[in-house]
């Protein structure tokens, strides 16, 4: 077995005989940093609207098509995720009730981008209507809902809508009952920089929104910064609408409005920058907003309980966090003291994601390293029945439901079971309280014959890192299984537990699957975050190492049958790793990743990144990222592993210059011999919102490039694609 493993190697990378990327110019420039020298060639490339930079993507674009197209095995990885897309099921996300009613985004292939539809409150989807269809306003699935929000009578519905990739959004407003477009629209409600938010007030008749600066308000500079929360009335021109909030508020604000399903209390969450600092107020229509908390609070969340009170996910002197109460009255004379909170849900092992106010009860969601967990409380803290649930799981998306006292819809999902929808009943007999709905994903393969285990990597200091690792039943632990490893490691997000039919094409071949759970993330509460960003983000790129190092002592794998995969911040991961430890890996594939550190807060988006990631501004800052500035780290002469960066030419969170300097940077220094790729795509920015067609062609030449360096041999299916056999909960 092993022999032939090996002889696959030495015969199947067909791309390492012919890599010639295009030649790149050079064009030294040199800035000073404390003192601090450094210098980069390739500052030229940034420049996205010059004639020559279009020329040189261009030629990119042309190597990837005449690399990766000319593999066969591309080809046919395609045609079989075009079947399975072709029989998969629809999948219901973003639900929200409104009074006799729910509405849910649903992605049903071979339509391109999910649409707007409303059913009944039992979630029928027999009862199912289309609101708004995003497919029917092209060809190519260009416009993308980014999010919408029904009136709370549910008759109509506001909808942000972007296109190409953009999340450049304008707010329109449709007839829940006709479909048809009513009122106005609302410009400048969103960009990829703060977002953008709406929350209705409660006649209906107009709603709070999110708006950035228009042409002329403030120097062009900033028209993507200072957003501001303005209220609507329907029927009125937008140039009258009145600001509520955002006087004195950061230059990179993020806002986002709720509503409260009790009055017309709406609360607006204001996050300095990306690194986990918020304050919240309470909007009026009357044109006041009242200050509920700040960033020395550390609450990361209010909501408005059915009782009147409001609820906080604090996180001040409990990393873990703990739910606080406090009366309506304590708004009354300004800024509530939350050393008199009541204390309804105490800091536990687990780490408090999300929770839900209802009538009598909270219910609790919690982060346990990676899987999650529900639980339910009296209102007085007292615990009640929770859910069960499988041991790797997610369980997430918490929806009251309108009209029912303690009930809620949530998701579950693991690793080998698709997305379903459940409702929860805290108030029903034991054998009534669990209920599954019909808004199930169905998958088109069978994983049946797939495990996964979690083990854990010990880190350059000793933290315990958890790997998930998913592989066919049966596999020998010899060191040449081909292996992607996947991680993120930022801003708080937890890798969770998810169920991604496509891997099976992947684990279907031989193939290991493995997700770290790493620091910077939130998988273990806020010191997990804070242990992994500003000058300790070193530390996730020590336990991305390790998790790798340890799939290799374990026999998963080996260096030789090793690939890496990330996006976004996790692109920052990839860069960092091939830098740091080339010799690990045979293959990297980057998505829209950051790349240069010491210029990235000179983007727009890049801006919002400081709270995260430092400024070079700050001297403790500007050495901890230019030790690991992926860009600035490459050496030339390096035996670098095969590269393949990708990017979206409409990307709004991480600039696209970044991979094209990256890309020039790998090519010009790598002694290896294997190839480093750049892949821009026009019609795309950051991946959300991109069309399912596109998505098809990016996934069939990322999986064609792994197999090629990796040394797997496609082979068709053992069985057609059918559905995953139905398991009781």
């Amino acid at each position: 077995m092993r022999l032939l493993s090996l002889l696959a190697v030495a015969t199947c990378f067909a791309l390492a005989a012919h890599a010639a990327p295009p030649a790149t110019r050079t064009q030294p420039v040199t800035d000073s940093y404390h003192g601090v020298r450094v210098s980069e060639d390739y500052r030229w490339l940034e420049d996205s609207s010059a004639p020559e930079v279009k020329a040189w993507s261009a030629a990119q674009n042309a190597e990837v098509r005449k690399q990766i197209d000319a593999l066969p095995v591309r080809k046919a990885i395609a045609q079989r995720l075009e079947a399975l897309f072709g029989k998969v099921s629809a999948n219901y996300g973003a639900l929200v009730t409104r009074p006799d009613k729910l509405f849910a985004l649903k992605f049903a292939p071979p339509k391109q981008q999910p649409f707007l539809v409303v059913l009944n409150s039992g979630a029928d989807p027999k009862s199912e209507r289309i609101v708004f269809d995003p497919n029917a306003q092209g060809t190519k699935g260009s416009v993308v809902i980014d999010w919408f929000v029904p009136s709370p009578d549910g008759q109509t519905v506001a909808i942000c809508l972007s296109e190409g990739g953009s999340e450049a959004g304008t707010l329109y407003f449709h007839d829940v009952a006709t479909g048809r477009p009513v009122a106005e629209r609302l410009e400048r409600v969103q960009f990829p920089t703060g977002g953008g938010s709406v929350a209705w007030n409660a006649r209906g008749t107009g709603v709070f929104y999110t708006r950035y600066p228009a042409a002329g308000e403030r120097p062009a500079e900033d028209e993507r910064f200072f957003q501001q929360v303005y209220f609507h009335s329907l029927g009125r021109p937008q140039r009258d609408d009145a600001r509520i909030l955002g006087e004195g508020l950061p230059r990179i604000a993020e806002i986002a409005l709720e509503g409260s399903e009790v009055g017309s209390r709406v609360i607006a969450t204001v996050q300095n920058g990306d690194g986990g600092e918020f304050e919240h107020y309470l909007l009026k229509e009357d044109g006041t907003a009242s200050r509920i908390t700040d960033y020395a609070d550390k609450v990361r969340a209010v909501k408005a309980g059915r009782d009147g009170r409001f609820y906080l996910l604090s996180r001040l002197g409990a990393p873990q966090g703990r739910i606080l109460r406090i009366e309506p009255e304590a708004l009354a004379t300004g800024k509530p003291d939350l050393s008199n909170a009541r204390v309804v849900v105490p800091e536990s092992e687990g780490a408090i994601e999300d929770f839900l106010p209802l009538a009598t009860c909270v219910f609790v969601s919690d982060m346990v390293g990676g899987p999650s967990q529900l639980r339910v409380f009296e209102l007085d803290g007292q615990a009640r029945p929770a859910p069960p649930a499988p041991e790797i799981a997610t369980l997430s998306d918490l929806v009251s439901i309108d009209g029912q006292a303690d009930a809620i819809f949530f998701r579950q999902a693991t690793y080998t079971e698709p997305s379903a929808w459940f409702r929860y009943d805290a108030n029903a007999d034991e054998a009534k309280r669990l209920t599954a709905t019909a808004l199930k994903v169905v998958s088109p393969v069978s994983f049946a014959g797939i495990e996964v285990t979690r083990e854990y990597a010990v880190s350059k200091d000793g933290t315990k890192v958890p790997i998930n690792i998913l592989k066919k039943k049966g596999i020998p632990l010899d060191g040449t299984n081909p292996t992607i490893l996947s991680g993120y490691g930022g801003y708080g997000i937890s890798m969770t537990p998810g169920f991604v039919f496509n891997r099976h094409i992947w684990l279907d071949n031989g193939g290991v699957y493995a997700i770290a759970n790493l620091r910077g993330g939130g998988e273990y509460g806020e010191d997990w975050h804070l242990a992994g960003n500003l000058t300790k983000k070193q530390a996730v790129f020590d336990d991305f190492l390790a998790a790798a190092r340890h799939l290799i002592e374990r026999k998963y794998t080996a260096p030789s049958r090793l690939a890496i995969e990330g996006g976004s911040n996790g692109g920052l991961l990839m860069g960092a790793a091939l830098t740091q430890a080339p010799e690990l890996f045979r293959a990297v594939v980057s998505h829209v990743g950051i790349y240069d550190m010491l210029r990235v807060e000179l983007d727009s988006n890049g801006a919002f990144n400081v709270t995260e990631f430092g400024s070079v501004k700050d001297k403790a800052q500007f050495e901890a990222l230019s030790a690991y500035s992926p860009y600035h780290r490459v050496k030339d002469g390096v035996k670098y592993p095969a590269v393949f960066l990708l990017t979206g030419e409409n990307d709004g969170r991480v600039a696209p210059y970044h991979s094209r300097k990256m890309a020039a940077r790998l090519q010009a220094a790598t002694a290896s011999g294997l190839p480093v790729l750049l892949r821009i795509d026009s019609a795309s920015g950051h991946g959300i919102g991109t069309a399912l067609s596109a998505r098809i062609a990016e996934q069939a030449g990322v999986f064609a490039f792994l197999f090629d360096q990796l040394g797997l041999k496609y082979r068709a299916p053992e069985q057609p694609a059918g559905p995953t056999p139905s398991k009781k909960k």
